[in-house]
């Protein structure tokens, strides 16, 4: 039997996709990736005429974004932003991109066989069942905004510690020694990264917290403001609080008026994702700014990375920014 494309990829541990690079555009290829095809493919005795034969049967250079979130939409603003870089940055080489929630991909069965991806990047609260799904197809995955136990995965992160440690010191400096904290539910490595680093910055910096100073609530406003007025309907309330995102941090300001308190001159208010809800509270809302369009950029060089056999490191961090505003 001829050699195929498989057998070239088996032998030099390189992916379908760079293998046909590496003959149509080798400038696209490094070098060290390049020379493990071309042995395999001498030792194979296996020419480019062969791979474009089995590049017209199958369908390759397929990516695909996948949000990992309850209830989401491809609409949803701040994975929006993160599938911009990813688009940005597959729009720079030959491969297809596909966007859609896992709850939409899961109910298709052998979806990621049928359109022959070889690499998918997953954004949020990934489940493990799922990793392991494409796994066992051989199909390379990358994690965004999240970090999983258990998998040998990079994975692309904000600096949720230096975000939380840039709105407490912003809260610090401006005179504040009693902070509190609503921490919405969100997927688990967001709630724990957010939660642990608010701990550690307050002890660090001395700042007075116990029980009652952090409330937990659904990730909505109504029910945030509800864990506010019990954070707040106390005479020795905090005189600023951290809100785990932008939608809590709303949910905080209801809380506030509800009370007949001002903002900033009662209890200051900062958030978190500096979305667009920001600009449409009165006063606007300071948050921490994260870089979603270089997360994503991130994720699909990492992901090129994996599938062309090089190495890839296990984390990488994306700086973070605070957005001062009328809130504090």
């Amino acid at each position: 039997m001829n050699p195929t494309i498989y057998d070239v990829s088996k032998l030099s541990g390189v992916s379908t996709a760079t293998i046909s690079r590496a003959f149509s555009n080798p400038e696209q290829v490094r070098e060290s990736t390049r020379r493990k095809v071309f042995e395999a493919a001498e030792v194979l005795h296996y020419s480019p005429n062969a791979i474009a034969r089995a590049m017209a049967r199958q369908r390759t250079d397929k990516l695909a974004f996948l949000i990992c979130k309850k209830d989401a939409t491809i609409l949803d603003e701040f994975y929006a932003a993160i599938c911009e870089g990813i688009m940005r940055e597959t729009n720079k080489s030959d491969h297809q991109l596909l966007i859609s929630t896992a709850a939409d991909w899961r109910q298709t069965p052998s979806t990621a066989q049928r359109k022959q991806v070889e690499g998918v990047i997953l954004g949020g609260n990934a489940q493990p069942d799922l990793v392991s799904e494409f796994q066992s197809q051989h199909i390379a995955v990358v994690l965004v905004n999240n970090r999983m136990t258990g998998f040998d995965l990079p994975c692309v992160l904000s600096d949720e510690y230096g975000g939380v440690r840039q709105a407490i010191e912003h809260l610090i400096d401006r005179g504040h020694r009693h902070i509190g904290m609503i921490a919405g539910r969100f997927s688990p490595y967001i709630v724990g990264a957010r939660y642990n680093a608010f701990l550690s910055v307050a002890k660090e910096r001395g700042i007075r917290t116990d029980a009652r100073d952090i409330q937990m609530c659904d990730a909505d406003a109504d029910d945030a403001a509800r864990a506010a007025m019990e954070l707040l309907d106390r005479p020795d309330r905090p005189t600023a609080v951290f809100g785990a995102n932008d939608v809590v941090a709303a949910g905080i300001l209801k809380a506030v008026r509800r009370l007949g308190l001002r903002v900033p001159e009662d209890v200051a208010v900062v958030g978190y994702d500096d979305s667009t809800v920001c600009g449409m509270l009165e006063p606007e809302l300071t948050s921490v700014r994260i870089n979603c369009r270089r997360m994503g950029e991130l994720c699909v060089e990492r992901l090129r990375a994996l599938l062309a056999g090089e190495d890839c490191p296990s984390v990488t961090t994306v700086p973070t920014e605070l957005c001062i505003r009328g809130t504090t």
